[in-house]
């Protein structure tokens, strides 16, 4: 299957001059979606790994279910304020703005493997700050899995030394 043909450009989205990709018309899809995940599991199903990572909001959607199949265990990273228990949060930079993420102190065990899996990969900014919580919190992130990667913006540059993956590429 062509996945990359069944996303939907927005542009202008949140503001001028971005090039949104929205993830919505493969979710709707039933056979995009199930391609899509199979494809994120198949790039790490023989891993090992303790849990997965998943950050609000679409790391949820795709996250929690690769956890659900592979047996693992998932932790959500939040925005600020959303969760219920004693946290530690980072404040990182967007693309279009800063903002502060957060996750239970208790979420992730010393020497813990993790998995972050998230749909997007843009300057990278985000997922540094998913990977500083983590390694705060001792655990160790093996890979990191993206269902779409902007290469034309070099996240990956940021994240020098991480496995990363993606599985459509613009």
């Amino acid at each position: 299957m062509n996945l990359k043909e069944k996303f939907r450009h927005v542009m202008d989205f949140p503001k001028e001059g971005i090039d949104f990709i929205d993830i919505t018309t493969v979710l709707q899809d039933k056979e995009a979606f199930v391609y899509a995940m199979d494809c994120l599991i198949s790039k790490i199903k023989d891993k090992d790994f303790d849990l997965v990572v998943g950050p609000e909001s679409r790391g949820f959607i795709f996250g929690a279910p690769v956890a659900y199949a592979l047996k693992k265990g998932f932790v959500p990273i939040r925005k600020k304020g959303k969760l219920p228990y004693k946290t530690i949060q980072i404040e990182y930079q967007l693309e279009y703005g800063t903002s502060i993420l957060e996750i239970h102190e208790d979420a992730i065990q010393p020497g813990q493997k993790v998995v972050i899996i998230d749909d997007l990969l843009a300057t990278g900014g985000t997922t540094l700050s998913n990977i500083q919580l983590v390694e705060q919190l001792g655990g160790i992130v093996t890979d990191i899995v993206y269902l779409v990667e902007l290469e034309y913006l070099n996240g990956r540059e940021k994240l020098k030394g991480y496995n990363v993956h993606s599985i459509v590429k613009f």
